[in-house]
């Protein structure tokens, strides 16, 4: 499956109020990130560090909600996933050739 298809399909079960005109829907549901952090929290309160098949599977879970959002925020900002992956690689390669990988700031 490509980034693609998956946006394709995921839009067939995007429904929430005022779809294709509301940002803040999608945006506002990244909030599962916090899902997967609560869940490598759990890995070393309640699993002595080990990452335990059970929680990988919850995390995965959570992955997967966190994707559809994104698909969501970006079919309603107009671009694709595929776009998304492919700048992101593109800027990455870019400070890797450049020796730029580690540091902060969004412009290195």
């Amino acid at each position: 499956m490509t980034f693609d298809d998956y946006q394709a399909i995921a839009r067939t079960t995007a429904i929430y109020p005022n779809k294709g005109s509301n940002l803040y829907y999608p945006a506002l549901g990244l909030g599962e990130v916090g899902e997967i952090q609560n869940n490598i929290k759990k890995v070393y309160l309640d699993d002595n560090g080990v990452l335990t098949d059970s929680r990988r599977a919850d995390v995965k879970k959570e992955c997967g909600d966190v994707l559809w959002y994104l698909s969501a925020l970006a079919d309603e900002c107009g671009f694709t996933l595929q776009e998304v992956a492919q700048e992101n690689l593109n800027k990455l390669l870019s400070r890797k050739e450049r020796n730029q990988l580690q540091g902060s700031g969004d412009h290195r």
